[in-house]
Parts: structure tokens; C-alpha cells; sequence
């Protein structure tokens, strides 16, 4: 970029998003010999806050292996935490335009890379709109493929054509897309994914695996930053 500015959130700019009521941010911590730093977008699932212990353990993991987060709450869950009450999720219109309206925020302060993504349902929405908003990335943490106990219903049918760059990060044995289950799913060869050995939805794994919680959760991070890093010379 010219005039010094790099690709990426700079100090100043991270400072003042850091300010807008809302939102939540984790600023890279290390950057790439150009200066540049990838962006990623991290939306909430449906029970549980932007900052749940999975949201913050992630958001700090990605931060330390450089890819900037920020995280923001959808209307019923903002509620919840001003009210105390336990709330549904909004109608999905609702969290599409949600996705729309903070991706306007913050896509003008973003001088290259900016991804979209989310835990669950966050990474579902996400998914209905990367291609519309021209977002660079798409990043799925335990995609929903389908609802509890309904593998009959798969919600892939938009998967198929999405041209979006995606990863998607799943657990083996997650009860909302095993892997047996999802293999069968006729997706977009856009789509890569990224199987945790005998981990769950929230890529936990059985204590027989091996694995633990915490070793998982580093890959998951790994790999994320590993795909943002991809398109390290990629520009809005």
C-alpha cells in the first residue's frame, strides 16, 4: 500500500474499533514482513456470547499466529446480555442483515484481507452471505449441518454453489455433521475441510483419542491462520 499504510488494520485503527459499541477486538500480534495482517470476522453460535470460553480462547489463539479478530453479537444475544433473560435467535433475515451491517462497519477500515466466519450458527449466516458481501474468506468452526438429531435435513443446498474460499473445522463425531454423514454432501470444491480426530461440536475430543480440548482448539486455530494466510497480497 502506499503511504505507509500496510495491508491490514493499522494501530490507529484497531484503536478506534476497538471503541464502537458492540464490537469486540483482538489485534494481531504479529504481522507479516510486509506489515500485512489478514482480518477475520468471528460471529457467536446460538447459545452462547461472543465471549464464551471457545470465542476467547479462539479469538487470542488467531491473534497470537497474527490474524486480527473481531467479534460482535447478534440482537437477541445483545439483549440478553443487557436483560439477563435467555432469548431464541432473531428470524435468520434478522442475522443476515446483522452480518451485513457489521461487515459495512468494518470493511472500510480494512486495507486487505478481511474474512467472515463463526462458531456454529455464526459460521452458518456467515456462509449465506460471503458470496453476496464479496468477502475474501469464509471460515466455519462446527458447522451446523444439520439440527440435532436431524441428519435427514442436511442445510447444505447453498453449499454446493459457494465460491467463496471457505474452511470449515469439524469435529469427527459432532452431532450437527459427522464425518460420515458430511462426506456423503455434495459441496463446493471452494470448501476444504478439516477433520478433528473424535472431537464434538465444540471440537472437544474423547479422552480415549488421545487428544485433548486444549490440543484441538491450537489446531483449529493453526489452520485458520494458516488459510487467511493465503491471500496475504489479496487488497479490498
Amino acid at each position: 500500500m502506499s503511504n505507509g499504510q500496510v495491508k491490514g488494520i493499522d494501530e490507529d485503527q484497531w484503536a478506534r474499533l476497538g471503541k464502537v459499541p458492540g464490537l469486540r477486538c483482538n489485534p494481531p500480534q504479529i504481522r507479516g514482513e510486509d506489515g500485512s495482517a489478514a482480518c477475520l470476522i468471528l460471529a457467536h453460535g446460538a447459545g452462547a456470547p461472543m465471549d464464551s470460553d471457545f470465542m476467547e480462547s479462539m479469538a487470542q489463539r488467531l491473534a497470537k499466529l497474527g490474524i486480527g479478530v473481531v467479534r460482535f453479537e447478534f440482537p437477541y444475544m445483545a439483549q440478553r446480555r443487557s436483560t439477563g433473560g435467555r432469548r431464541p435467535p432473531n428470524p435468520q433475515a434478522v442475522l443476515l442483515d446483522s452480518w451485513r451491517a457489521v461487515y459495512r462497519q468494518v470493511r472500510p477500515l480494512v486495507a486487505g484481507r478481511l474474512a467472515i466466519g463463526g462458531k456454529s450458527m455464526g459460521g452458518r449466516m456467515a456462509s449465506l452471505v460471503a458470496d453476496e458481501l464479496g468477502a475474501q474468506a469464509l471460515v466455519c468452526l462446527g458447522y451446523p449441518f444439520y439440527a440435532a438429531g436431524k441428519p435427514e435435513k442436511p442445510r447444505v443446498e447453498h453449499l454446493a454453489l459457494l465460491s467463496t474460499p471457505s474452511l470449515v473445522v469439524q469435529g469427527e463425531r459432532d452431532a450437527l455433521g459427522n464425518r460420515e454423514t458430511v462426506q456423503g454432501y455434495c459441496l463446493s470444491p471452494s470448501i476444504q475441510l478439516c477433520w478433528l480426530q473424535a472431537a464434538d461440536h465444540d471440537l472437544k475430543p474423547l479422552k480415549a483419542s488421545g487428544h485433548t480440548h486444549e490440543e484441538h482448539l491450537q489446531t483449529a486455530a493453526q489452520r485458520v491462520a494458516e488459510f487467511l494466510c493465503q491471500f496475504s497480497n489479496a487488497e479490498a
